[in-house]
């Protein structure tokens, strides 16, 4: 498909729009093909140096997720998801208006195994870094099959509602 039909394809609709206003979320299944994801996953699988300047963070019981970040999206196949028409598409829908890259992690959880990434909200994170207003989103792309089983991200339905919650540490990540 054509970058204006696969854009086309991921216009969020106004009930998706008002969802995410109401909920503080959206799931927004199959954005990219299962061609794109393939790329995505063999990129991510691969990536000896993502994986050598990962760092690790443990959580409250002493297990270890490994987190590698970066703050601008280079000409690689991760910034081209993060830079995608797709992607950013949709953030300006539900921000109305422009929006930039903030920056882009990859979680190196292993499934039953790794550490848990301990519950937080993304705003506390932001303030602590200069950013005054709410006027973000976050946006993942799971490149494994995501399970209650294996550890997926779960969300509290309208905590956005209830203002920033300043974060406090917890092992060795800020929640």
């Amino acid at each position: 498909r054509g970058q204006g039909e696969a854009y086309l394809d991921t216009m969020l609709s106004a009930e998706e729009i008002a969802r995410y206003h109401e909920d503080g979320y959206l799931f927004k299944r199959q954005m990219f093909d299962a061609e794109e994801c393939a790329v995505l996953f063999d990129a991510a699988k691969s990536d000896r140096e993502m994986k050598e300047h990962a760092v690790n963070r443990n959580d409250a019981s002493g297990g270890v997720t490994k987190l590698s970040v970066w703050n601008h999206p280079v000409d690689d196949v991760y910034g081209m998801f993060s830079r995608s028409e797709m992607l950013t598409g949709c953030a300006e829908q539900l921000l109305d208006g422009e929006v930039y890259h903030y920056h882009s992690k990859i979680m190196l959880k292993e499934p039953l195994v790794g550490g848990a990434w301990e519950w937080h909200q993304d705003y506390g994170y932001w303030y602590k870094n200069g950013c005054l207003y709410p006027l973000m989103l976050s946006a993942m792309i799971a490149i494994d099959r995501a399970t209650k089983e294996n550890g997926c991200l779960q969300v509290l339905r309208q905590s956005h509602k209830i203002g920033r919650i300043n974060h406090g540490s917890s092992g060795e990540q800020l929640c």
